[in-house]
């Protein structure tokens, strides 16, 4: 997959969970979004990560695009249901990017 357009770069496509409990939003190329690189990323080197309240099986559930539990790594669409190739994808991604609006930050966090 390459960054070749907005969707790719800027839009959520998972959330991947840190030891720590933080969360990285990442797009495409599993970069933090708005990342425009394909170069390897070390997260901890960039202000990138969310406590997110909330994110338990049931909510992964209703984030994920499969429906799946796993709290680890969440998709936010897949293969299967890219929001720009259909209107019944975008609006599936559009309900569960409104979820994840909605999403408490725990506290403000600073990495050490």
């Amino acid at each position: 997959m390459g960054l070749r357009d907005f969707r790719s770069i800027y839009l959520p496509y998972c959330l991947k969970k840190q030891a720590d409990g933080t969360y990285v939003v990442l797009n495409r190329e599993y970069k933090p979004v708005g990342f425009n690189t394909t170069d390897w990323v070390t997260y901890e080197d960039y202000p990138v990560f969310t406590r997110l309240k909330g994110i338990g099986p049931a909510t992964a559930r209703r984030l994920s695009c499969d429906g799946s539990e796993n709290v680890t790594t969440i998709f936010l669409y897949n293969d299967g249901c890219i929001p720009v190739e259909s209107s019944w994808a975008m609006q599936a991604y559009l309900a569960r990017l409104a979820i994840l609006a909605r999403l408490e930050n725990a506290d403000i966090y600073k990495r050490r």
